[in-house]
């Protein structure tokens, strides 16, 4: 398995970057601080700071989509009580992660905000490059048998169950999201990677 990091828009920005800070550097020490209200090399420096960090929070906000070119991964197993999801190929663990659920994560998904993660066999039936969450993989959930009990109850079953990545404010929080799979940002570049659209996801309480 392997994965190619800082390949593509965020190699190039890294080299650009560094680039423009040996120029201004290069700056500083050839013309000094102004002088005399000289300001105009000044000025060029402080050009090539604001490009710098233009690029620098580019680069650091857009997710990475890897590269993944080892064993196809045939199925997701999910664990909900261990917080342990695994990635298979056939009946071999190519990735294991741990995890973060739902505020009620004990037991399966019934309805809209109930704060819970389905249980059962559903697949991953999408994905979103542009996910508040960094990067994110659709859970099929409802399935035909999850709009029944729903019904049965008088109830919207929910949906927009996603494994997904962690925002800065809920990194220190555990079982925060409303019923998603929630992992690492970098796990979920890795995940995004390597797992396709149709591949089936198993998940146990």
């Amino acid at each position: 398995m392997v994965f190619a990091r800082g390949t593509g828009w965020q190699f190039h920005a890294e080299l650009i970057s560094d680039l423009l800070c040996g120029l201004c550097e290069y700056a500083l020490l050839l013309y000094g601080p102004e002088k005399n209200g000289s300001s105009g090399p000044m000025k060029i420096v402080k050009l090539l700071f604001a490009v710098v960090t233009a690029i620098v929070l580019v680069g650091c906000s857009t997710p990475k989509l890897l590269p993944y070119d080892g064993p196809e991964i045939t199925k997701i197993v999910v664990l909900k009580e261990e917080r342990k999801m695994f990635l298979l190929n056939g009946n071999k663990a190519i990735r294991t992660y741990d995890f973060e659920l739902g505020f009620a994560p004990t037991g399966d998904k019934k309805i809209y905000g109930d704060g819970k993660t389905p249980e059962g066999a559903y697949f991953i039936d999408r994905k979103n490059p542009n996910s508040k969450f960094h990067l994110s993989l659709g859970i099929s959930y409802p399935n035909a048998r999850d709009r029944a009990e729903a019904a049965r109850l008088g109830k919207n079953p929910g949906g927009d169950i996603f494994i997904h990545g962690t925002p800065k404010k809920f990194r220190r929080d555990t079982d925060w999201t409303w019923g998603c799979i929630a992992v690492t940002d970098r796990e979920i570049e890795e995940i995004y990677s390597m797992v396709k659209v149709g591949t089936p996801i198993l998940i146990y309480p």
